[in-house]
């Protein structure tokens, strides 16, 4: 589970990841990523009505916040994270192998 403190919260925070940083596309999710001046990485998540119904979103929103709170502890830079889910992420089982990859690409992007 994410702290409180690892979490975006607000439109703008997200408005900004989005627009600022960089992107990376998988065939379960997008991932956009920037890079951060704050003490903790943060994440946050898309899941839209054509995911599913609502529990099928919440069961994705699970999946992908215990996924990326793994993945931010591991990373080597401070970012903020925003992970928009697709609809094949429903019945994905490469969910993880999609996050991390999505990940690695979009630091190696910012490291450049």
């Amino acid at each position: 589970m994410l702290p409180a403190e690892s979490r975006l919260r607000n439109a703008a925070d997200f408005r900004d990841t989005m627009r600022q940083g960089v992107r990376c596309g998988r065939a379960s999710l997008v991932l956009h990523a920037r890079r951060s001046s704050l003490a903790s990485s943060r994440a946050g998540f898309i899941v839209s009505k054509a995911v599913g119904n609502a529990v099928t979103r919440n069961r994705v929103k699970r999946r992908l916040r215990h996924l990326t709170a793994a993945e931010l502890r591991a990373t080597p830079l401070v970012v903020d994270v925003v992970v928009r889910a697709l609809p094949a992420a429903a019945a994905s089982a490469d969910l993880a192998d999609d996050l991390h990859s999505a990940l690695s690409t979009c630091l190696d992007r910012l490291a450049a």
